[in-house]
């Protein structure tokens, strides 16, 4: 209970400071599904204010006054904004949908009909238009492996190999 209470109170005082610009872009390979599993965790206002940049109605994620056009909103923005390449083919990203927790927004991706990943090719610049202290931070876990990696604004890309 002591530990949920600090981490709330942790991730509250961030979200109130906000001194950093960060994203975590988690990719699994689901080897029994023979897909991989993508999450990308936002700070909510951060992407609220970047889509806001290409939009003219408000966009509230907590309380969107039309669902499905702000799901379009955001499956078109993280497709434009992050590229995969597994094994050397494009990645066909399908958007499954997000949940907010706390002041964060989790965007979830599948990519199926993936037997396994030897090569992971990554072409991100989310936030990038927001802030150019920008970073995302990549975590692809395949066959009990997991590799992690920072990319810092203007850097975009970056090559997992397993």
């Amino acid at each position: 209970m002591v530990n949920s209470m600090f981490q709330w109170l942790s991730i509250s005082l961030i979200a109130l400071l906000h001194p950093f610009y960060v994203s975590v872009i988690d990719i699994n390979h689901n080897t029994k599904e023979e897909s991989v599993e993508m999450s990308i965790r936002i700070f909510t206002q951060d992407l609220e204010e970047t889509l806001q940049k290409y939009s003219t109605a408000k966009i509230d994620m907590v309380h969107p006054s039309n669902k499905a056009v702000l799901d379009k909103q955001i499956t078109d923005y993280i497709k434009q904004k992050l590229q995969l390449k597994i094994n050397g083919q494009n990645a066909n990203m399908q958007y499954v949908g997000y949940e907010i927790q706390l002041e964060s927004v989790w965007i979830y991706f599948e990519v199926p009909k993936i037997k396994e990943i030897k090569k992971a090719d990554i072409n991100c610049s989310i936030l990038y238009d927001f802030k150019n202290i920008q970073s995302n931070i990549f975590h692809v876990k395949t066959n009990g492996t997991e590799k992690s990696y920072k990319l810092d604004y203007p850097k975009t890309t970056t090559v997992f190999d397993f």
